[in-house]
C-alpha cells in the first residue's frame, strides 16, 4: 500500500527524514535503495506505508496528517495526468457513473438473459461455507485489497520483492475458496503485482459477506460482524490485516550506554472502525496494543508479541522471518 500526501508534503517528510539520517541509513532502515529514497524526495513515486512507519519510528518525525492510501502501481506523474484530463473534461472517457448506470440497465433488463453472448455471460465461482480460511481472505481483501464495481473485479496489490511468497500463499487461496485461478500482473517500476479476478458472482458473493466496493478509507470499513462474532473468525482475519498492512520493527534504545533492541508490531489503517475491531480482538484474546496514533496500533511488550505469533500467527513468510531471525 502507498501514501498520498499533498503535493510537496512527501518532499517534506523526506527532507525531514534526511534531516536524521543520511539517505544510505534511510535505505537501509528501509530495506531499499537509495535511488528509491531520492525518488521519493523528488516526488516521483508514492511512498510505501511500512517505510514511512519504519521512518517515522526510527527518527520521530510525525507522520503527516492528511494522508490518504492508495495502491501501490500509484505513482504521482501518472495521478497528475489524470487530474490534468478531469480538470479539463469534467471526467475521463464520457460520463463514467451514467454510463455504469445505464448499462446495469440493460444488464438486468436484457444482457443477463442472453445465454448465447459468452462475453457477458456469469462464470461460476464456488460459494465457500463460512470458515477461518475465508475470514483470513476477508481481512486480506480488508487490507490490500479492493472491489471495483464498474469493472465487477477483485484486486489485492502487494510487493513483488518482499512478498513474493505470500502472493503465491494468496493465489492458492483464492483458487481454494473460489476455484477461480487470478491473473498477476507484475509492476516493476512500483516494486509491486497487482492478484485480480474478474467475476461478476465472486464480487456479488464479496458484498454479500459484508465487503464494499468503492474506496476504503471514504467508506470507513470495518471487519463484518458474522467474524467480529466468532472467535475463530476473527483471529483469522486479523492474521489477513496484519500480513497486509502491518509490518515488524526493530526499536533501539540505549540506558546507561548500554544498547537494547526489541521487536514491535505495527498495524496502519485509516479506517478508524477497522482500527477499533483489530484493538478489541487483540484485547480478547489477552494481548496488549495501543493506539500509536489515530491511524495505527502498535504491540510493544516482547510477551505480547509472542502472544500475538502463538495465538494470531502469521501467513506471511516476510513478517515470520523479520520476527523470528
Amino acid at each position: 500500500m502507498r501514501i498520498l500526501l499533498p503535493k510537496r508534503e512527501q518532499r517534506k517528510f523526506i527532507e525531514k527524514v534526511l534531516s536524521q539520517v543520511s539517505v544510505k541509513q534511510a535505505a537501509k532502515i528501509c530495506n531499499l535503495s537509495e535511488r528509491t529514497i531520492r525518488d521519493w524526495r523528488r516526488e516521483k513515486f508514492l511512498m510505501q506505508k511500512s517505510a514511512m512507519i519504519l521512518l517515522s519510528e526510527k527518527t520521530k518525525i510525525p507522520i503527516p496528517d492528511n494522508v490518504e492510501e492508495k495502491y501501490d502501481y500509484w505513482n504521482i506523474n501518472s495521478l497528475a495526468g489524470m487530474n490534468a484530463v478531469v480538470k479539463k473534461y469534467g471526467h475521463v472517457g464520457g460520463n463514467p457513473e451514467y454510463r455504469i448506470k445505464k448499462w446495469h440497465e440493460w444488464w438486468n433488463r436484457e444482457g443477463k438473459f442472453k445465454k448465447y453472448n459468452s462475453l457477458f455471460s456469469r462464470k461460476t465461482i464456488n460459494k465457500p461455507r463460512r470458515s477461518k480460511e475465508l475470514a483470513e481472505f476477508i481481512g486480506i481483501m480488508l487490507g490490500d485489497g479492493g472491489i471495483t464495481n464498474w469493472a465487477q473485479q477483485i484486486k489485492i496489490t502487494l510487493n513483488n520483492r518482499d512478498d513474493k511468497e505470500y502472493i503465491e500463499f494468496v493465489c492458492k487461496l483464492i483458487e481454494k475458496l473460489f476455484h477461480r485461478k487470478p491473473s498477476i500482473f507484475p509492476r516493476k517500476e512500483a516494486i509491486a503485482s497487482t492478484i485480480s479476478v474478474s467475476s461478476m458472482n465472486l464480487v456479488d458473493y464479496l458484498v454479500k459477506l459484508g465487503l464494499k466496493t468503492g474506496n476504503k478509507v471514504k467508506l470507513q470499513v470495518d471487519i463484518p460482524d458474522w467474524i467480529k462474532n466468532n472467535r475463530t473468525y476473527s483471529i483469522a482475519c486479523v492474521r489477513g490485516l496484519v500480513d497486509t498492512d502491518g509490518c515488524i520493527f526493530k526499536h533501539t534504545y540505549k540506558i546507561n550506554n548500554k544498547s537494547y533492541i526489541y521487536k514491535k508490531l505495527a498495524f496502519v489503517s485509516c479506517s478508524q472502525p477497522l482500527r477499533k475491531s483489530v484493538y478489541d480482538t487483540l484485547k480478547s484474546v489477552g494481548i496488549k496494543s495501543r493506539f500509536y496514533s489515530y491511524r495505527d496500533i502498535r504491540i510493544d511488550s516482547q510477551k505480547d508479541m509472542e502472544l500475538y505469533f502463538k495465538i494470531i500467527g502469521s501467513s506471511n513468510p516476510k513478517h515470520l522471518n523479520k520476527y523470528y531471525k
